[in-house]
């Protein structure tokens, strides 16, 4: 049930909020208490990639934040590929700028340190998926690029906010994926998604 207090930016909005099943209420209420547990847990570290495009990307910037906002690690990186005109438009890494900083090889050892056995939230599986795609590039070997990867805890924020926000999509029978804001930058989006998930609880 819609909430008289909400205001839906869009008339769709509003429909795909009346739209809602029975259990939403209950799902808000889990992410809420989701959003309260995670943002107090000290082991909460926030992961952003920015990349050479979205089809098979290699990273040009990671940040990583801790749970108040804080740098722990903010590098550009040489993605030893194509930086496409669309992605430089995005973020405004270029070529020239990549060739002078180190590649992914060179920042694995710290990396591992900041991520091991700590919990880490990424908005969307695509950060993740880059990063394992650049181990496996280092590793060389699937199986060695997984287990770097589980040193952590990986968390998905998509799928909890888009129940808190609560847009049914009858067509695929779910909550509705909603986009953040999003600075293509990356320790700006770590903290732009602890801002919107302190928004929820």
């Amino acid at each position: 049930m819609q909430s008289l207090r909400e205001q839906h930016p869009h008339l769709d909005h509003a429909l795909r909020a009346l739209r809602r099943p029975a259990s939403w209420r209950t799902d808000h209420e889990r992410v809420r208490r989701w959003a309260r547990g995670i943002l107090t847990d000290p082991r909460l570290v926030v992961l952003d990639v920015q990349t050479t495009d979205l089809t098979d990307p290699w990273a040009v910037q990671i940040g990583l934040t801790d749970r108040h906002g804080n740098v722990l690690f903010n590098e550009h990186l040489n993605p030893n590929a194509r930086i496409t005109p669309a992605a430089t438009a995005l973020h405004g890494l270029t070529q020239q700028q990549a060739a002078t900083v180190p590649p992914f090889a060179a920042f694995v050892p710290r990396l591992a340190q900041l991520l091991f056995r700590r919990r880490c939230l990424t908005y969307a599986a695509f950060d993740r998926a880059v990063l394992e795609r650049e181990l496996h590039r280092y590793f060389r070997s699937s199986m060695r690029a997984r287990d770097w990867l589980g040193q952590c805890t990986w968390v998905d924020a998509m799928r909890p906010y888009a129940a808190w926000k609560g847009l049914w999509s009858a067509r695929r029978h779910s909550y509705r994926y909603q986009p953040l804001r999003s600075s293509y930058e990356a320790v700006t989006n770590c903290r732009l998604l602890l801002t919107t998930i302190e928004g929820v609880r």
